[in-house]
């Protein structure tokens, strides 16, 4: 049977998939290989992890013990583990990660190579948490990096990660609080300051509808039964509620207070996350251009509404990593999660791509788009995946097409 990823829109081309139980035998593995990727939760939405007549590695056997630095708050972890594995840990001995995304059910290794993020008008990506990691290079050697070196956002294009290290922040709570029917009005008006409103803050809309549905707010405070007009949800929400979806699988709402890693995922890590079958697409633009796009966006709704379940919009800090779609400023996101009808999407994403050009509008790594982006250090990224792995083992058609600019 063939193997598919996650959402079951991408069957892997790879021959193999192997599964070593030792970081030696991942040396050994990819010192052999010609072509050659590493598969992580299989949460992609295209073919980043995917080797074409090469093979696979999966580390989910390698040793899953995490090692807690409580003196330097640091957390050091094996490349498949979850971040909803290791976050009862991490608030056990005091601490938090600073963010979260909203599946808490991905790989640490794939999540920050493709620069997936949470939300929150001050929160950077979850690499920005990265210090530093160990990467096996095509030569079969381990060796160690840092922040600074180009490699966390590496989208499997320079080796295999079989280690990170964390940077932990002191452990706290948040209460999660949802309201309904926000006037866009008060959306453009008001947006730097509704998305400065909590720790995390989310807002969700089908982009055709008068009113955006939903706006999550995650914070330490009470915002208030009215929130800039939405009025407090009567009962625990779906992001998708809209769509009929039942909201079972959602972290706790309704103000009850809670740890971090209980809050700031929208999804419990026990249960089937978001709407199980789905696809989905995520852009990005400066938040300077944050009302224009979110007009733009209106102007096609009624174009986008048949195929979503819901779209959410939130901000995500700065940072300084290479690839990044946050190198450079802040940036507000603007999320997708579609019905599984992916001719539909496919013929959407080059429109929405031309409504969102005049914002210097970049797409996630991860999942569904028709165009990459250019980034400043770009140059810099492909002279260090020549040098890291000179015959191209790990420069799957993905990286040639996004990254080499290759057809």
């Amino acid at each position: 049977m063939s193997e598919t990823n996650w959402a079951g829109n991408q069957t892997f081309t790879a021959e193999r998939i192997l599964r070593p139980r030792t970081v030696e035998q991942v040396q050994e593995v990819v010192a052999a290989a010609t072509a050659i990727k590493a598969l992580g939760s299989r949460h992609c939405f295209n073919d980043i992890a995917d080797s074409p007549g090469g093979v696979q590695i999966d580390l989910a056997g390698l040793d899953p013990v995490a090692e807690l630095d409580s003196e330097a708050a640091t957390i050091t972890v094996p490349a498949a583990a979850r971040y909803g594995d290791i976050a009862g840990q991490v608030h056990a001995a005091g601490f938090a990660l600073a963010n979260l995304a909203s599946l808490p059910h991905c790989t640490v290794a794939g999540t920050v190579a493709t620069a997936t993020h949470g939300s929150g008008r001050r929160n950077q990506s979850l690499a920005s948490a990265v210090s530093g990691l160990d990467l096996v290079t095509a030569d079969g050697e381990l060796k160690t990096f840092s922040h600074h070196d180009g490699v966390v956002v590496g989208l499997g294009a320079l080796g295999v990660v079989t280690r990170l290290t964390l940077d932990l922040v002191p452990a706290f709570e948040l209460r999660q609080d949802v309201f309904d029917g926000l006037p866009w009005e008060a959306a453009y008006e008001h947006f730097e300051e509704i998305q400065a409103a909590g720790y995390s803050v989310s807002m969700f809309t089908n982009w055709a509808r008068d009113t955006i549905d939903q706006v999550w707010v995650k914070g330490q405070g009470q915002p208030g039964a009215d929130f800039f007009g939405a009025k407090a949800a009567d009962g625990p929400r779906h992001p998708a509620h809209a769509a009929g979806i039942r909201a079972d699988n959602c972290t706790p709402q309704l103000g009850v207070p809670g740890p971090w890693h209980e809050r700031i995922p929208h999804f419990q890590l026990d249960f089937t996350p978001s709407v199980g079958e789905e696809l989905q697409t995520e852009y990005f633009v400066p938040i300077g251009h944050a009302v224009a796009a979110m007009e733009a966006l209106r102007g096609i709704g009624h174009r986008l509404a048949p195929v979503l379940l819901t779209s959410e919009i939130r901000t995500v800090a700065a940072d300084d990593l290479w690839l990044s779609p946050f190198h450079g400023g802040d940036r507000m996101a603007l999320h997708f999660t579609w019905r599984p009808e992916q001719d539909a999407v496919r013929a959407l994403l080059p429109v929405m791509e031309e409504a969102l050009a005049p914002f210097e509008v970049r797409p996630h790594w991860g999942k569904l788009f028709h165009q990459a982006a250019d980034y400043p250090r770009l140059a810099d990224f492909r002279a260090l995946a020549v040098d890291l792995d000179p015959d191209g083992k790990f420069r799957s058609p993905f990286v040639r097409r996004h990254v080499f600019g290759e057809r």
